[in-house]
């Protein structure tokens, strides 16, 4: 079974996504921030990452950076999201290696839709 991580400190969106991705199939696990994001990351190796820009502690920019600089997470594909976003942040995210992006709120259809890309 694919298995996905989402990574969002909101506890409703991260619940919801879960559950939108196990009820397409998929095997979703979660973090409520990066820290707790690069630890399941190299534990588990999900075969996608999904994570949220705007998080305290570390964000969706350094949670990418850190899973891009370790060998054995460096090729997992990963989906940035954010609610706010803007041309800064997404060529950010592309330079530092984000695989895709995606404005909250989204619709189960475009969350399914943008990981399927991605697999």
């Amino acid at each position: 079974m694919i298995k996905i991580l989402v990574i969002d400190d909101e506890d409703t969106l991260r619940i919801t996504t879960i559950a939108v991705l196990r009820s397409s199939g998929f095997e979703a696990i979660g973090a409520t921030n990066g820290g707790e994001g690069i630890e399941l990351a190299r534990t588990t190796l999900p075969d996608l990452i999904i994570c949220d820009i705007r998080m305290e502690l570390v964000n969706g920019y350094q949670m990418l950076t850190a899973i891009r600089n370790d060998s054995v997470t460096a090729t997992i594909p990963f989906i940035l999201m954010t609610s706010n976003p803007d041309r800064e942040g997404l060529r950010q995210g592309m330079e530092l290696g984000a695989d895709d992006y995606m404005s909250k709120p989204f619709s189960p259809y475009e969350l399914v839709a943008a990981v399927n890309a991605r697999l």
